[in-house]
């Protein structure tokens, strides 16, 4: 039996897109209000459908967060990036950015 060639899960810098994790999907699906007036997924399908849409991005740790942030061109200077509405984090140490 061949083995398959797993597919990439990194783009740049070392985010995770677009393969998103029963964590990430359950963390989106409990905070979404915090960015949307109302909800957008209601099944880690849907989830994973409207993160992907919007070129969601897992972070692996507060400095990725913030290497993100400066390569999109975002003003960070004196911002606690981490109480951003776009800012979800996952609880194991990673954060889902999703730019509404």
């Amino acid at each position: 039996m061949m083995a398959q060639k797993k597919k990439s899960t990194q783009a740049s810098k070392g985010f995770s897109h677009p393969d998103y994790d029963s964590a990430v999907l359950n963390c989106f699906l409990e905070k979404q209000l915090q960015l949307f007036p109302e909800e957008v997924a209601s099944t880690p399908e849907e989830a994973a459908d409207f993160l992907e849409m919007c070129f969601a991005v897992v972070a692996r740790s507060k400095k990725e967060v913030r290497t993100y942030f400066e390569e999109v061109g975002t003003d960070i200077e004196g911002e606690d990036l981490f109480s951003a509405a776009e800012v979800f984090p996952v609880g194991d140490g990673r954060y889902l950015i999703v730019e509404g």
